[in-house]
């Protein structure tokens, strides 16, 4: 089993990593394989609407999001982390998810989804809301651990004082792996849930 994880923090080892890290080492201990994707520095822009991605099958910018979709369609679980940035996500970190997930055709559903958070102090609770929004609207079962996702710390490194929010981390990375790989043995025995034709209604007629 595999899982993706991405690190929307232009600091490539600060809280946000060190967040993801500790989960990492559990991941490991589960015997299931990871990747930390670092996209926080990247020059990434956003989804113009276009509509090309729904008749190439991938973003018309060919960038690190095209090049993560690969690996996002073959994992069996996402997690995102994100610092904290006016109560929101960095902004280049939504401009990669909102393209990825939009413009990537293939069926998400049962992929499992964590979205991590970091501050010094307060917008966690909004920012692991917003992340949240890509996976349930994609099918995607969302783990949690023993409280929301979120680790504190200001200047790089400080989260590894945050001794809940690291345990916390430990614990999401223990139920992230056991629904993972109960929904693997859901699938070898029951198959996926009965997908219904998508009807859209829009508000305007």
């Amino acid at each position: 089993m595999k899982v993706l994880m991405i690190n929307g923090s232009p600091r490539a080892n600060g809280n946000t990593f060190t967040a993801l890290h500790e989960m990492e080492k559990i991941f490991a201990q589960e015997g299931i394989e990871t990747n930390i994707l670092q996209i926080g520095s990247k020059d990434i822009r956003g989804c113009i609407a276009c509509g090309s991605c729904g008749k190439n099958g991938k973003c018309v910018f060919d960038d690190i999001v095209n090049e993560t979709a690969a690996e996002f369609e073959a994992c069996d679980g996402l997690v995102v982390g994100s610092p904290v940035y006016y109560a929101s996500a960095n902004a280049t970190l939504i401009a990669f998810l909102t393209r990825l997930f939009y413009s990537t055709p293939f069926d998400k559903s049962m992929k499992v989804g964590a979205g991590v958070v970091a501050a010094r102090r307060g917008g966690l609770s909004s920012t692991f809301d917003e992340l949240n929004k890509f996976f349930t609207i994609s099918g995607m079962p969302v783990a949690s651990g023993q409280y929301w996702n979120s680790i504190h710390g200001a200047v790089p490194g400080e989260a590894v004082q945050d001794a809940e929010g690291l345990q916390t981390m430990r614990t999401l990375a223990r139920n992230m792996s056991f629904l993972m790989k109960s929904i693997a043995l859901g699938k070898e025995k029951y198959g996926i849930p009965e997908k219904e034709p998508f009807q859209r209604t829009n508000f305007i007629r």
